[in-house]
């Protein structure tokens, strides 16, 4: 399953990261807020549990996520402020980290580098903000399944048609929160109207 947001706030925030005047600083910042957005609405029936908080009015009994279920898995180097986001708000979240870099011949992907904690029985939040071929992604979610999750979930920031047809069609297990999906993807295999290379953009490294 794949939903597309229809938030209003988070098509102006995607809107913002088009615009070319938006600086480095401002691109990783819009992103967080894009990601915090989404992974809301991924996890607004994720499992809760019981805690007993310290009140003004004294001990009260609370239900909270339950953090120590999740783990937040980013493809670097554009998935980084995905994960600095979504960490404001789950600060106790575990996470893991791929890295894979796109052969721009041939359009596929490579895993360099990886640090990913025991994901027994947890559910993973893989970050990547750009679904175009999906390529990535799918080598992504790959290699997690054989660390046997309970469940994947992607959030995305943007994609094409093509590249989130790709992946549901490799993983229809795999629940995918996506805030805008594009028209298309031109020749290059980049996607159309889009907003440019989020790496690049995100850390001004032109």
């Amino acid at each position: 399953m794949y939903k597309e947001s229809t938030n209003v706030v988070v098509k102006h925030l995607v809107n913002r990261l088009r615009d070319v005047r938006t600086t480095s600083n401002e691109f990783r910042l819009t992103i967080e807020e894009i990601s915090r957005i989404i992974a809301s609405e991924a996890l607004s029936d994720f499992e809760t549990v019981s805690q007993n908080i310290n009140t003004w009015q004294g001990p009260l009994d609370v239900e909270m996520i339950e953090v120590q279920k999740l783990v937040l898995v980013p493809i670097l180097r554009a998935g980084e402020p995905m994960l600095t986001g979504i960490l404001k708000t789950l600060p106790y979240a575990r996470s893991g980290f791929l890295a894979m870099k796109r052969d721009e011949e041939t359009s596929q992907s490579k895993i360099f580098y990886e640090n990913i904690p025991n994901l027994e029985g947890k559910t993973v939040l893989l970050l990547d903000p750009m679904v175009a071929t999906g390529g990535s992604l799918i080598d992504g979610i790959e290699h997690l399944k054989s660390r046997n999750p309970k469940r994947i979930i992607c959030l995305n920031v943007l994609g094409s048609p093509y590249g989130v047809e790709k992946v549901q069609k490799a993983f229809p297990d795999v629940d995918m929160y996506i805030a805008q999906i594009d028209e298309r993807l031109d020749e290059n295999n980049y996607i159309r109207p889009g907003l440019g290379d989020a790496g690049d953009r995100a850390f001004n490294t032109y």
